[in-house]
Parts: C-alpha cells; sequence; structure tokens
C-alpha cells in the first residue's frame, strides 16, 4: 500500500514546482524609498558628477570659472556640503586614438528623494550650457552615513 500511495505523491511534489513562466516583467518601481540596512548611521545617497573641463570649441574652463560654479550654483543647492577632487578621464575614441582630458568629481551627499535629483539634474543642464559639454556622467550609490 505505501509504494500505490508513494508514486502519486512523488509526482504531485515534482509537479507542483512546474508552472509556465509568467509573462510578466519584474521593474522596481521609480522613486523607490530605500530599505534601511545601515548597521549604523542613515540611508542616504552618495551621488558623484564628473564634469569635463575642455571645452569642445578650445580652451579650458579655468579655476576661476569652476569655482564660481561650485560656489553660485552648486553649493545653494546643497549647502550641507560637498566634496571636489581633481581628476583625469582617459577613453579610446572611435578613431583609435587615445584621449585624455583634465576633470573634476563633485561628490554629494543628500536623502535619495525626487527634489535632490531634480536639482543634480539642473547642476548638470546648468554646466553643460554653460560649458559646452556634452555630457556630465552622474553615478549614484546608496550608502550609510553617520555624524
Amino acid at each position: 500500500m505505501f509504494r500505490s500511495l508513494a508514486l502519486p505523491a512523488l509526482l504531485t511534489l515534482l509537479l507542483a514546482g512546474c508552472q509556465a513562466p509568467s509573462t510578466k516583467t519584474h521593474q522596481i518601481p521609480p522613486n523607490t524609498a530605500p530599505v534601511a540596512v545601515c548597521g549604523s548611521g542613515d540611508v542616504m545617497m552618495q551621488t558623484t558628477l564628473w564634469f569635463g573641463m575642455n571645452k569642445p570649441k578650445g580652451g579650458i574652463v579655468s579655476s576661476s570659472e569652476w569655482q564660481q560654479f561650485v560656489d553660485n550654483d552648486v553649493t545653494p543647492r546643497f549647502k550641507d556640503g560637498l566634496s571636489v577632487y581633481d581628476a583625469k578621464g582617459q577613453w579610446l575614441g572611435e578613431n583609435g586614438k587615445l584621449a585624455r582630458e583634465n576633470s573634476k568629481a563633485l561628490m554629494l551627499i543628500h536623502t535619495p528623494d525626487v527634489a535632490s535629483s531634480d536639482s543634480i539634474n539642473k547642476l548638470r543642464d546648468v554646466y553643460k550650457q554653460r560649458f559646452e559639454q556634452e555630457s556630465v556622467m552622474r553615478v549614484d550609490s546608496l550608502v550609510c552615513v553617520a555624524f
């Protein structure tokens, strides 16, 4: 009797895991609040922006032009502070030639909200327009911050 019940039970268990694949795509909803996973401190967003210093029509963004941008455009939007690093960008162009460019990395720690994100995108737009840049790279990461 055990054998006669064991086979149907086994088949039922094996087939229970079989189902047609879902046709729905799994996407993370936009603007989802982060889940707190910090051992200490608070969950915040770290955004680093990469600004090229070469102007496409020749010349460079001068030290005083850069400082005016930071003082007049960045700091009023991010009053809690920021960090700026000198960097050197490098890539291989479509023509196969190595290109190099001095750049600035601007790191912001901020709340992960739409208002902050919009302010950051506005900064990118201001810089691109003012200095005729094709792009300003943005990198975002959730981080744990304690003061």
